[in-house]
């Protein structure tokens, strides 16, 4: 057996224990940490805190049944656009022309009955035809021709708005005339009762659409790669990631889904006014998904989150109404959990940092 060399003499007296670089992590680090893997939790905790205080403050009045789900009745059409807006701003993009899509579209099936006397299933298609066309023409010019996300759909916001007035004379259409010629338009406003809670159509189709876009895109490849483009869009376009197709595929589904909010917005609102495209659909979906946890820098978040976000307006709201105070408190609360959501968006993006 050969004699061992010097080298190897010093090496069998020297330590044999493995370096370790891992750093014992604080309570506050473990909580940063805990909430980058489940974005959804933070918007979970503040609506679970609101419905305990304003449970407290107004005892069984707030916590019944019929008062719970007048609540998701009054948020189904804006949870609905912020589904859609969510998929957007995952793409690190912003949809500011969701909320006249949506007013367009109705506007359009419910002429397509009333005024020129067509089936409702081709008054329904038209909708969800121009409504994708929209997103389309959005996703196409931020895709395609590199233009800002912002200042696209803030120009085809005025495009669609102007449109819609003009081509609706900004005529109202009751709900008795449209009634007259077909129920399927209002189909989503039907009700059924669960024991003493009541719960709309609409409702359903709101959490249907939570339920498909939690699935595809925690399940899907799609998905995956909205989250990959909106993360780093060069790292994604590496990576065989057609970038400039799934960014145009997601307005697309933006516009679709915004199609559906407005065949729910006339089931809960009964007439179709033009008029309604001057209100704040976009801010109130913008709203809902940053409260809701979604990064506007992209590629984070959950779309349970948002739904969650959603809930937390409308409980707020409600809870407000109950205890009679000014409807500007909204408005100031509102501004305050907007500013808290990206604060704490900040502060937990510094675990991936």
């Amino acid at each position: 057996m050969s004699k061992p060399q010097e080298f190897e003499t010093v090496l069998a007296s020297s330590a044999t224990e493995v370096a370790k670089f891992d750093e014992e992590r604080t309570l506050l680090q473990k909580l940063q940490h805990f909430l980058h893997s489940n974005p959804a939790m933070v918007p979970l905790i503040v609506l679970l805190g609101l419905i305990v205080f304003f449970g407290l403050a107004r005892g069984e009045r707030f916590f019944s049944a019929y008062t719970l789900t007048l609540i998701l009745q009054q948020v189904a059409v804006v949870g609905i656009l912020a589904a859609a807006q969510t998929l957007v701003v995952l793409t690190a993009g912003i949809d500011l022309s969701i909320g006249v899509i949506m007013v367009f579209t109705f506007v359009i099936m419910g002429n397509m009955v009333v005024s020129h006397d067509m089936p409702v299933l081709l008054a329904l298609a038209a909708g969800f035809g121009v409504a994708g066309a929209c997103g389309w023409l959005n996703g196409f010019l931020v895709s395609r021709l590199k233009l800002p996300p912002f200042i696209v759909t803030l120009g085809t916001w005025n495009i669609i708005m102007a449109v819609c007035l003009i081509y609706s004379a900004n005529e109202t259409m009751r709900e008795a005339d449209v009634t007259a010629l077909t129920p399927w338009l209002h189909i989503f406003g039907i009700s059924f009762k669960v024991g003493p809670a009541v719960v709309t159509y609409g409702v359903l189709a709101m959490i249907a659409l939570y339920v498909a876009l939690w699935f595809m895109l925690n399940y899907t490849a799609f998905g995956r790669h909205i989250y990959a483009v909106g993360d780093d869009p060069e790292a994604a376009e590496l990576a065989g990631i057609r970038t400039k197709k799934v960014l145009l595929q997601t307005y697309m589904l933006a516009g679709l889904i915004a199609a559906l909010a407005a065949w729910v917005s006339i089931g809960r609102n009964g007439s179709i006014s033009p008029s309604t495209v001057v209100t704040d659909f976009n801010l109130q979906a913008i709203t809902a998904a940053v409260i809701g946890g979604i990064s506007l820098f992209g590629g984070r978040g959950s779309i349970l989150g948002v739904l969650f976000g959603t809930l937390i307006v409308g409980v707020m709201s409600m809870g407000l109404n109950m205890l009679n105070a000014d409807p500007q408190w909204k408005v100031l609360l509102t501004g305050v959990l907007i500013i808290g959501a990206v604060a704490i968006d900040q502060w937990i993006r510094k675990v991936s940092g």
